[in-house]
């Protein structure tokens, strides 16, 4: 059996993913915020869907002495905030919250842990399609920053690239990205009828059901792999029988 350990499992795709790998067979570990004001609900949700909850501290230390002793096969890195989002949570904290300090630096916080643990497990991490350290745009830069960061580590990977990802089960209403790909969906199905199929699955929208399916099961296939998969190949996988 597996042991999976989850980042970020209380957003949009980190619940689907602690689920998803909770109903195929791993041993899941859900890490939610210490201080989280609903920890003792995602504690619930989490227990009924077969998976445990850890409250590590963010910290160097605290992290390591967490990796060391669960010591996972498999670390989905998921984290991701919005501007929005991030505004709000620094004015209610007095500190910085981010692309640089959430999107970047508690992933690279986890992947630093691993390494001080000793450990090799497979490092799931969720970036974007266009994810690159020089690009102009902070969200695809820190992204970019990461994925070169995680390639060079010398560990096992998989990094997943979605374009869009949205779902009407999304708590948080994130009106322009929705209505970009709701019109991105309809002109992409259209290219699809006119037998661009290979355009449209590489662009379309992933719903968190089955972007979590695609990532948990090229996750636990060839678990020594180094793979990149776009929205295509994530696709593809969440349809293709659990390995």
């Amino acid at each position: 059996m597996s042991t999976a350990f989850v980042v970020g499992a209380t957003g949009y795709t980190g619940r689907h993913v602690t689920e998803r790998l909770a109903r195929e067979g791993a041993a899941v570990v859900a890490h939610v915020r210490a201080d989280s004001s609903a920890l003792g609900a995602w504690t619930s949700r989490f227990a009924a869907a077969g998976a445990s909850t850890n409250a590590t501290p963010w910290t160097d230390d605290d992290m390591a002495r967490t990796m060391a002793r669960l010591r996972p096969d498999l670390v989905f890195l998921l984290l991701g905030t919005t501007r929005a989002r991030a505004a709000r949570d620094e004015r209610a904290t007095g500190t910085a919250a981010g692309y640089e300090a959430i999107d970047y630096g508690l992933t690279a916080l986890v992947l630093r842990a691993i390494r001080s643990a000793g450990i090799r497990p497979r490092v799931v991490y969720l970036s974007c399609t266009g994810a690159r350290a020089d690009s102009s745009n902070p969200y695809l830069m820190v992204r970019g920053r990461f994925e070169q960061e995680l390639q060079a580590s010398g560990l096992p990977y998989l990094i997943a690239r979605p374009v869009f990802i949205s779902g009407s089960d999304r708590d948080e209403r994130r009106i322009a990205e929705r209505a970009a790909s709701v019109v991105v969906d309809a002109l992409l199905q259209g290219a699809a009828v006119l037998g661009a199929r290979a355009l449209r699955d590489r662009w379309a929208t992933l719903s968190g059901v089955t972007l979590a399916a695609g990532m948990v099961h090229l996750a636990l296939d060839a678990p020594d792999g180094r793979v990149v998969a776009d929205a295509a190949a994530i696709r593809r996988a969440a349809i293709a029988p659990a390995p």
